[in-house]
């Protein structure tokens, strides 16, 4: 069985106040061009269809035109539900929808219930897993505790326990969105950390032949069987070096992955992150390549210069966002706010305001628990409003 795999279309979304909107359009259309160009059996969304849980209006009607597509090309189709969606309103009318051969799962109870589909070698059950926020789900599925472990554990239980009870030689396939161990993030995904942990091991999914991610951004094998193929389309600088694709992959009669192929996805605008004194950036030949990128650029002048983006712009037209980091030494008192809390976490950046404002004195492991619980007690509220939407 010929499976196509994508995820983090985040419909609605803008890159540092472009429009994508059209490019998320080129790639819908890329995808469905790649149905019928290589006989795909059923494609994957693993989750975060929109980039909010309101999303516009012309982000809507794409994917209802996405979905009347797919629907007719006649290729089943699984999605799920990611932190990024309502849950509840890109469920709505699902029992309707799986008519035409669109599977939404968004609600965590069905977790055990798959999508069964039949090809020359028997059958493939396919389960999705919808994001799972521990908080709002650990009662409904069962799990022990409340972390993201935990609840996917559980959930993976379920997915066991209805597998069991099928034919011998039952193939499966799991959507899941979550931050498994072993992914590199990127800046443009939500933090889903859970009482300061994220990550949750590759093992929770043992005993199925294919899991399909969502969540992070970036196209990775965490093994054969495991893999993210990350988003579309480029939603930070960050993701400057990512190959954006879909995974196109074959599903053996045993349940093999027999061939794992990335399909490349439409680029609308490369990206540049370019790093440098200002009139360096503006006379050096060797950025010309880059005139027609997005550019973040980095200005490392010890002096901030006059009218830089006016100036960056004239070689650079798309210039997008700008970055002072003058050269200066580590412990230069002038040093920006912003640079001091590069690469720090919300968590440590409060856990240092309690040390500075208490004299130096650390937090202890019951303050960091009543700390990292507030953090967590905040995201809960919000998705649980979000849900409510």
């Amino acid at each position: 069985m010929r499976l196509l795999h994508t995820s983090d279309w985040h419909l609605g979304r803008s890159f540092h106040r472009v429009g994508l909107l059209g490019a998320q359009a080129a790639f819908l259309d890329h995808l469905v061009a790649t149905v019928h160009e290589h006989r795909v059996d059923a494609v994957l969304v693993a989750g975060d269809v929109y980039d909010r849980a309101v999303p516009p209006l012309p982000a809507v009607e794409l994917f209802d035109t996405a979905l009347h597509r797919l629907a007719e090309a006649g290729v089943p189709t699984v999605m799920i539900s990611g932190n990024h969606d309502s849950a509840r309103r890109l469920g709505v009318g699902a029992g309707l929808i799986a008519r035409a051969g669109i599977h939404l799962r968004t609600d965590p109870a069905g977790v055990g219930t798959p999508v069964v589909l039949t090809d020359d070698h028997g059958e493939v059950a396919l389960y999705g897993l919808p994001y799972l926020e521990p908080a709002l789900v650990r009662e409904r599925l069962g799990a022990e505790k409340a972390g993201h472990e935990a609840v996917l554990a559980a959930a993976m239980d379920r997915v066991r326990a209805d597998l069991a009870g099928r034919p011998a030689g039952t193939r499966s396939v799991v959507l899941a969105h979550a931050f498994v161990a072993g992914g590199a993030p990127s800046d443009s995904e939500r933090d889903i950390t859970v009482g300061g942990v994220a990550a949750v091991p590759a093992g929770v999914f043992d005993g199925v032949d294919y899991v399909a991610l969502g969540h992070l951004h970036g196209s990775q094998t965490l093994t054969p069987r495991v893999r993210y193929s990350g988003s579309p389309l480029a939603y930070s600088f960050s993701e400057a070096d990512h190959r954006k694709t879909m995974w196109l992959i074959d599903l053996g009669a045993d349940g093999a992955v027999l061939t794992a192929e990335r399909i490349d996805c439409p680029v609308p605008r490369p990206l540049a992150r370019l790093r440098g004194r200002l009139d360096d950036l503006l006379d050096d030949p060797a950025l010309t390549p880059h005139e027609q990128s997005w550019v973040e650029a980095t200005l490392t002048d010890p002096v901030r210069p006059a009218e830089p983006m006016a100036r960056l712009a004239g070689r650079f037209p798309h210039t997008l966002n700008l970055v002072f980091d003058p050269d200066r030494t580590g412990d230069d008192p002038t040093a920006s706010y912003g640079q001091r809390l590069r690469d720090r976490t919300d968590q440590q950046i409060a856990e240092d305001f309690v040390a500075h404002v208490r004299g130096g004195a650390t937090l202890d492991g019951a303050e960091r628990t009543v700390l990292y619980g507030a953090f967590d007690d905040v995201r809960v509220d919000t998705a649980e409003r979000e849900v409510g939407r």
